[in-house]
């Protein structure tokens, strides 16, 4: 993965990675695909992605609070199924939120971070921003490792 951009302070958004928005073998499901989010940088221990408002806005114009949700789940089980390794895959067991401001335009980015990274559990802190750097939400992930299980 690309480093990361020069660091961006508490209260800045931070800069996109350069280079593609994904390795082509991150599988980022269907949902997150039609929400526009794209994943900038993914490592177990940190993952930045983006995602529009437009299109995810709720009927009063805002952005949706389940729209956090799919962001900070998308990168903390992506950062979780990394972590993982081959073989294996990452379930999200539990999910959290506190949204502290809102967003009717532009793009937010999530920043996901490890709290912990075990052999059967994650837990991953994701906090959304918009274009100004101010936090609209904090989101706690937790994941399930496992083996992926054989078809039958």
């Amino acid at each position: 993965m690309s480093p990361a951009a020069p660091g961006p302070g508490p209260d800045t958004a931070p800069q996109p990675v350069p280079g593609p928005a994904a390795p082509p073998e991150v599988p980022l499901g269907e949902l997150p695909s039609l929400m526009g989010i794209r994943v900038l940088e993914m490592s177990a221990e940190r993952a930045v992605g983006t995602m529009p408002v437009i299109g995810n806005r709720q009927p009063f114009g805002r952005l949706h609070g389940g729209a956090h949700l799919v962001l900070a789940e998308t990168l903390a089980s992506l950062a979780a199924w990394t972590h993982a390794g081959p073989g294996r895959e990452a379930l999200g067991v539990e999910i959290g939120a506190s949204h502290t401001g809102g967003a009717t335009s532009g793009v937010v980015t999530g920043v996901c971070e490890a709290l912990s990274l075990g052999r059967t559990l994650t837990v991953h802190e994701v906090v959304v921003r918009n274009e100004a750097g101010r936090r609209l939400s904090t989101v706690r992930v937790t994941n399930l490792l496992r083996d992926t299980p054989t078809p039958a």
